[in-house]
C-alpha cells in the first residue's frame, strides 16, 4: 500500500516553458521538471509514463544537489489521482 503524503513532501511537476523573442525570430519550447510543495501543482502522469519521469528526475538531480538533501535518498511514491492518472510525491531524506 502506498504511503500517504505528509506536509513535508514535495510533488513532481513538469512545467512547459515557451520562449518568445520579437527580436530573434521564432519561439522555442522546453519542459522543466521540478519539485513543488503543493499537490495542486503536481503533474498528473499517464501510468505508463510515470516511471520514465521519476528516473529522468533522479538522473538529472543526482549530480546537482549538494548540502543536506541527498537526491539518491528521495523516496518517490506514486499515488492514484482518481482520474486514471498518477501523481508523485517525494519525501526528502535530510542528513
Amino acid at each position: 500500500m502506498p504511503r500517504v503524503p505528509s506536509d513535508d513532501d514535495l510533488y513532481l511537476a513538469v512545467l512547459p516553458l515557451v520562449h518568445y523573442s520579437k527580436f530573434f525570430a521564432g519561439e522555442t519550447y522546453e519542459e522543466v521538471m521540478t519539485l513543488v510543495p503543493d499537490r495542486n501543482f503536481a503533474t498528473e502522469f499517464l501510468p505508463q509514463d510515470v516511471d520514465k519521469y521519476i528516473e529522468t528526475f533522479r538522473n538529472a538531480a543526482r549530480p546537482k544537489y549538494t548540502g543536506r538533501v541527498e537526491p539518491d535518498k528521495f523516496l518517490f511514491t506514486k499515488h492514484d489521482a482518481g482520474n486514471g492518472r498518477v501523481y508523485v510525491s517525494a519525501t526528502q531524506n535530510v542528513t
